[in-house]
């Protein structure tokens, strides 16, 4: 079953893929560091909403979204033809780690992923959403190694994860010479601990940028995510 989800420049339907549109996703592509210029590549794209989001915020002319499951990709690919930036966006049906073999190391300026996160636990029945949710097709070391390729020097990664699995990914990346340049913790009220980490990553060693986010409070949106996200969401 597809559901489509309209934002104020542009529209998503899922039309079936392994993970629906999220919050986790719209955090990302609205706080993720963009270049002005360069090549951004979205690593498992899905419907191909981090790709539209990017597309809206940056000038950039090399959008590539990268996608394993099929359907997800017929799905992106529509998506991305009904919107203003068509003839910047790319949706490439292929394997991350088989599509960099071929590319030039250190050549992508930009990496936005909401990757796969639980390491263990009950997968969902249905294939492409198990692979979407779970680290068996796609483990975190491997998109860390893929990052490290990709990544030029002065380019940055963008990634969201759970609070356990963001830690442990911040700490394994140095040794595939990646940094926690930038970190957003976020709540969904000011009582609850943090579920989510928002991810920087960069190539060149420096004191992490510590950042706080509250989704609520006063049971409304707080006033820092509207602020992160009015671009997007209608109702904002």
């Amino acid at each position: 079953m597809s559901r489509s989800f309209s934002f104020k420049q542009f529209t998503i339907n899922d039309h079936g893929c392994g993970m629906p549109i999220s919050t986790d996703g719209v955090l990302l592509g609205s706080w993720a560091s963009l270049p002005r210029q360069g090549h951004i590549v979205d690593i498992g794209t899905g419907s191909g909403l981090l790709a539209l989001m990017a597309a809206q915020r940056t000038s950039v002319t090399t959008i590539t979204a990268i996608e394993l499951d099929p359907t997800a990709v017929i799905a992106a690919t529509a998506n991305f033809a009904a919107s203003p930036w068509q003839s910047r966006l790319q949706c490439i049906e292929n394997d991350i780690t088989h599509w960099c073999q071929h590319i030039t190391p250190a050549s992508i300026d930009s990496i936005i992923c909401n990757p796969p996160y639980f390491n263990a636990g009950q997968q969902a029945q249905q294939q492409h959403r198990a692979a979407a949710r779970h680290t068996d097709s796609f483990t975190h070391q491997q998109l860390l190694a893929t990052i490290s390729h990709l990544l030029t020097l002065n380019g940055s990664a963008n990634i969201i994860l759970p609070t356990y699995e963001g830690q442990q990914l911040i700490t394994q990346a140095h040794a595939y010479g990646l940094y926690c340049q930038r970190r957003c913790d976020v709540r969904t009220t000011e009582k609850k601990p943090v579920m989510r980490i928002l991810i920087e990553l960069t190539k060149k060693c420096s004191l992490t940028q510590q950042q706080q986010l509250c989704i609520h409070t006063n049971n409304t949106y707080s006033s820092d995510f509207i602020a992160l996200t009015k671009d997007f969401y209608l109702k904002m």
